[in-house]
């Protein structure tokens, strides 16, 4: 008994704790356009994907500020330098064009790595130009 104890004791102590924590975040993001058809996703133009280090087929959070709505989806890399964010697919039904999102994705990190980590987060301003980046 004293052996299956010590071997538990052992195991655990090799178990690594992940922490959910923030890693990208487009905050202020105008819906430029919603289309039910599209087989679903949220297309971003990749410039702006890119600076806060979303990949194409992340998973995000998405919040819209105009009606409390909150979805999950993955982004799709939309035109360069349009500032495109469109609601595709079911989730084109949680907003419309004009609509403000709060766009998020979170990454796991260990305990060490979670005490300097730092989300890359943009907001943006008119026609979805970058107006502060973090």
């Amino acid at each position: 008994m004293l052996e299956f104890l010590s071997a538990c004791k052992f195991q655990a102590s090799f178990r690594a704790v992940q922490i959910s924590l923030l890693k990208s975040k487009i905050h202020r993001a105008v819906v430029t356009a919603a289309n039910v058809n599209y087989e679903g996703s949220l297309s971003i133009s990749a410039d702006l994907a890119e600076l806060v280090e979303l990949e194409e087929f992340e998973r995000t959070l998405v919040g819209n500020m105009a009606n409390g709505e909150q979805f999950e989806t993955y982004v799709v890399y939309g035109l360069r330098g349009v500032g495109a964010i469109e609601l595709n697919g079911a989730v084109a039904h949680l907003g419309k064009p004009g609509d403000r999102l709060t766009i998020m994705s979170f990454g796991l990190f260990d305990p060490e790595e979670a005490r300097t980590h730092q989300p890359k987060v943009i907001v943006l301003g008119e026609k979805n130009k970058v107006f502060r980046q973090k």
